[in-house]
């Protein structure tokens, strides 16, 4: 067990990007399926962030990085972005997304760490 000098923020969808999503067309390879907002919600993305202490941090983590967040979570549903909404604004993000942060990251895995970056693929 491995403490990671890494806080977090854990991602859900809420009821807008639910609708969104299943707003979509259906793809012939099963891709893409209309999910429920509870089955949505089962699997959350965790974003790790340089470690924080304070709720203050968080908040400014947050406001630096919800664009980036809010990109990643759309591009899983639509990849070229043809469908995303025209603006995306840090309120949108807000009614969008339940965001819960998290102080610390422990990683269980006896495994080495992988790190890919997505920009680059």
């Amino acid at each position: 067990m491995k403490l990671l000098n890494r806080s977090a923020f854990v991602v859900l969808p809420r009821e807008p990007f639910a609708n969104w999503t299943n707003s979509l067309d259906v793809d012939a390879d099963g891709l893409h399926q209309c999910l429920s907002l509870e089955e949505q919600r089962r699997e959350g993305t965790v974003y790790l962030i340089a470690e924080v202490s304070s709720e203050a941090d968080f908040s400014k983590a947050l406001e630096a990085q919800w664009l980036q967040i809010f990109q990643n979570e759309l591009s899983a549903w639509d990849e070229l972005g043809d469908y995303w909404p025209h603006e995306l604004t840090y309120e949108s993000f807000k009614q969008w997304f339940d965001v819960y942060p998290q102080i610390m990251a422990i990683d269980l895995s006896s495994l080495p760490l992988m790190m890919a970056n997505l920009d680059e693929l």
